[in-house]
């Protein structure tokens, strides 16, 4: 896939836009130059760009260090704090991010067991109220 310089345009104008922040606070927060931050937030010259330069743009906008580098190749970014490969052979990155997507599937399934609980109650209390007022209001013959 292709370098997405217009998505990454994209996400860092949005982005800045959610924080209230200008240019010249970008500029300030990531010391990147003037000149690249306008051409990378315009996206008025495509070319390849040190991931230094993505990473302390993403950091400033208080993203992943490699969240603009994702959307840049058209990935998922990651979520802050969330780990991720170095390189194509990491293993121990590939670890971490397998123990991290299971930390999140193990707490997934703990608010879905909370809400299970809670839904048996709900259901517990309706048939305790359908059982006191159903003998009620049978009508005769029945």
């Amino acid at each position: 896939m292709s370098a997405d310089w217009a998505a990454v345009a994209r996400a860092i104008n949005q982005r800045l836009t959610e924080l209230g922040l200008s240019q010249r606070e970008l500029i300030a927060r990531s010391h990147v130059s003037k000149a690249i931050v306008a051409e990378i937030q315009h996206n008025t010259v495509a070319r390849r760009r040190s991931a230094r330069t993505l990473e302390a743009l993403s950091l400033a906008l208080e993203w992943h260090p490699d969240h603009l580098a994702a959307v840049l190749s058209g990935h998922r970014p990651p979520e802050p704090g969330e780990p991720v490969p170095r390189y194509e052979d990491d293993v121990p990155g590939r670890l971490a991010v397998i123990e991290h997507q299971l930390r999140e599937i193990t707490n997934r399934l703990g608010e879905m067991g909370a809400i299970s609980a809670r839904l048996d109650e709900i259901n517990a209390n309706v048939a305790t109220v359908i059982g006191h007022v159903s003998p009620k209001h049978k009508r005769p013959g029945n």
